[in-house]
């Protein structure tokens, strides 16, 4: 259509104005305090990973956003991880965060890398401060303490940054299929996946199918995950992409990086319209493009129009993962 064009994070038709803007990547708590979330369905890919080996492994967002200058408020925000600054770099994407443990300081320093971190909007909410940062696009002052903060747009006005893809933006991340994919042809497909139950102990991660709306509903803590700036609606997500990886914890206190660049076979599944197919990933660089290939052909995987939820899954609990 006229004015618009398809979004390289969704293909989804989107208005012609971004097509060369840059997305974000913020990092959101996802403690069971911080709920509800503020402003995550407007995710175009959401990753979900381990955040440390303790606390039972509590995992923390990372929500990708091509068009963020309708974002009126997003988190609560927190602290990013190693493993968040490459995976945002792979989609030359500005990230958003407020501050993380020194291990990230070599990461945040590579070239590739544009970050943002605290500083943003303090809503009173009644919670412990670490529960009250949001982002907001335009500035924001706190009715209750009269102190002002400014937005995210500004924020990258300030930084010097540039909101285009500059010369680190690899290119196209995913393969989008031209018509629906027909995965259920393939002979290692598995049918009828219903539910999908990811091994993260300390929130109980799961997607379930919709079938009316043809699509996977995440839920934690045993609730379905809604947003109140979108009507309450239940997240959701057209493709399911799961990657089997390992870590490498790097103290006693449970902080970690995942191994994204590892040599070794990369296990995965993708999900979608009810049917899962293996996969395999390859991720060559810090901040190259991760790739995703039938297991059965080798060939590199088309997926469906829609939004993209990617868990990262330790590869010494890949075994729990349950698909029914």
């Amino acid at each position: 259509p006229e004015g618009m064009y398809r979004s390289e994070l969704t293909n989804e038709y989107t208005d012609l104005s971004v097509k060369e803007q840059r997305p974000i990547a913020v990092m959101v708590d996802n403690e069971v305090i911080a709920l509800d979330h503020y402003g995550v369905n407007m995710g175009d890919v959401v990753y979900e990973m381990m955040n440390s080996t303790e606390n039972n492994r509590v995992t923390r967002l990372m929500v990708l956003i091509k068009d963020w200058a309708k974002i009126q408020q997003l988190g609560s925000i927190r602290s990013t991880r190693t493993t968040n600054v490459m995976i945002a770099g792979e989609w030359n994407a500005i990230l958003v965060h407020d501050g993380g443990p020194f291990y990230i300081n070599d990461y945040i320093g590579m070239p590739y890398t544009n970050n943002l971190s605290g500083g943003f909007a303090r809503f009173s909410n009644g919670k412990a401060s670490e529960f009250t940062e949001y982002v907001t696009f335009d500035g924001y002052t706190n009715p209750n303490t009269g102190k002002s903060f400014s937005g995210l747009g500004k924020r990258i006005a300030d930084a010097g940054y540039s909101t285009t893809y500059n010369n680190y933006y690899k290119g196209d991340h995913f393969k989008f299929a031209h018509e629906e994919s027909k995965m259920s042809k393939d002979a290692s497909a598995k049918t009828g996946i219903n539910d999908i139950q990811l091994p993260f102990p300390h929130n109980s991660s799961e997607l379930k199918y919709n079938e009316t709306e043809q699509k996977y509903e995440y839920y934690e803590y045993g609730n379905a995950h809604i947003d109140p700036l979108d009507d309450n609606k239940v997240t959701s997500f057209t493709n399911v992409i799961l990657q089997c990886m390992s870590f490498t914890q790097l103290d006693a206190n449970g902080y970690l990086t995942y191994n994204v660049t590892d040599s070794t076979s990369h296990e995965g599944y993708y999900i979608t319209k009810g049917v899962a197919v293996p996969i395999t990933w390859d991720k060559q660089t810090p901040d190259g493009l991760t790739k995703y290939y039938y297991k059965s052909t080798g060939k590199e995987l088309d997926i469906n129009t829609g939004k993209t939820y990617i868990a990262f899954v330790p590869a010494d609990s890949w075994n729990k993962l349950v698909l029914q």
